[in-house]
């Protein structure tokens, strides 16, 4: 069983900080709000994106699917009361040339494999498509 290990600290009224390893990331706790950090509900959304992303690192060589490139884009819906996220969309986008049918199963193996994806689809509504980058 792999563990992890997070901790946060306010810094002051206009933010936090969460660190890791030796990584730090600024946190939006401002009752404001900041456009220089993730709030709390966009770092979900981040967490499913890079969720994906690395589980695309897994498969792709298990696969031997041919990659380019690789973007994700999320939209979370939010209700008032109680608060919660109630929907996530999110949309891969692949740069590859790879068939539909390749595409497909990648999506597949990211929906089932990922740690952030499978603990998201059981606690809300978690809708999403894969498609090839325009030329």
């Amino acid at each position: 069983m792999l563990e992890y290990t997070v901790t946060a600290r306010r810094i002051d009224s206009h933010g936090s900080e969460a660190a890791t390893k030796e990584a730090r990331i600024v946190l939006d706790t401002d009752m404001a709000g900041r456009a220089d950090a993730f709030n709390p509900a966009e770092m979900l959304l981040a967490s499913l994106a890079a969720c994906m992303l690395k589980g695309t690192e897994r498969v792709v060589p298990m696969l031997d699917f041919d990659l380019r490139g690789i973007e994700v884009s999320l939209h979370g819906e939010r209700q008032d009361s109680p608060p919660k996220m109630v929907r996530v969309d999110y949309q891969i986008v692949v740069d590859t040339d790879e068939t539909d049918q390749r595409l497909e199963l990648l999506h597949k193996n990211l929906r089932k494999y990922g740690t952030i994806t499978n603990t998201l689809a059981g606690a809300t509504e978690l809708v999403g498509t894969i498609r090839r980058k325009d030329a």
